[in-house]
């Protein structure tokens, strides 16, 4: 049994099925796409630049404050998916009446938050 990659690339949970998505065939974070993907390029260019430095031979404590900086970027916007998925997903599940999706919403949740703070 060959195990499945999630929508964040890690091995593991299975993607949401696409009857998953809000009742526009969207996911709730639709409207703020394009500030998600703003801050995103943003991270992106940063590590990017970490890169740089790393080619350039800099100093290596002002290339570790440059990954702490990226990696309070990405907390960021883990935290924002994260409050909006209990805010949105989890919310809706509970008042579906259907105890098992809701149940899932809420495993789905916690087992996010286990590897946020994994990492």
């Amino acid at each position: 049994m060959s195990e499945q990659t999630d929508r964040t690339g890690v091995a593991g949970d299975t993607p949401p099925a696409p009857e998953a998505h809000g009742h526009d065939g969207h996911y709730w974070y639709h409207g703020d796409k394009a500030a998600l993907t703003r801050r995103l390029k943003r991270i992106e260019g940063q590590v990017r630049g970490i890169q740089r430095m790393v080619e350039a031979d800099e100093y290596c404590i002002d290339i570790l404050t440059q990954i702490s900086a990226s990696t309070k970027g990405l907390q960021a916007v883990a935290l924002n998916l994260l409050e909006g998925h209990l805010a949105h997903c989890v919310a809706e599940a509970q008042t579906s009446g259907d105890p098992t999706a809701a149940q899932a919403k809420v495993k789905e949740a916690s087992d996010a938050v286990a590897r946020l703070l994994r990492t």
